[in-house]
């Protein structure tokens, strides 16, 4: 069982990343992690509000892990209004990270002009990682 509220955003990513095997998976759920101490895993885990305007659960409990369900999240940005209030950062970040797992086209230009220089190198090490592995 993945505890929300009392680990840190690197602990709730390595908690939905038991078994997973898929480097790009892994990247990007690592960078939710990452960003934002958690902000979008702890939201996929907890608002039953983006499940509901996605029409899927954003976290998969089926397996014997918790995973984020990729399937799920790229339902939900396609989803008119999904987004409320989060930041463009925020939104920057998890399209980004649901790019890697082929969910959601992004414009990379749009992307870097809404993240600082630290979400950046979040974006940068994920795509690595996406890329190559965690392992480099």
């Amino acid at each position: 069982m993945t505890v929300i509220n009392d680990s840190t955003g690197a602990e709730l990513a390595e908690g939905f990343l038991q078994g997973v095997v898929n480097e790009p998976m892994r990247a990007a759920t690592k960078l939710l992690g990452a960003h934002s101490d958690g902000f979008w895993l702890r939201r996929f885990a907890a608002d039953h509000a983006l499940a509901a305007a996605a029409g899927h659960a954003l976290i998969d409990h089926s397996g014997r892990y918790p995973t984020v369900d990729w399937e799920g999240v790229g339902l939900l940005l396609k989803s008119p209004g999904w987004s409320g209030d989060a930041s463009r950062s925020q939104v920057a970040v998890v399209e980004f990270a649901a790019s890697l797992v082929n969910r959601c086209p992004v414009q990379l230009g749009q992307v870097s002009g809404a993240v600082d220089d630290a979400e950046f190198q979040l974006l940068l090490r994920a795509l690595e990682e996406a890329t190559y592995g965690d392992a480099r």
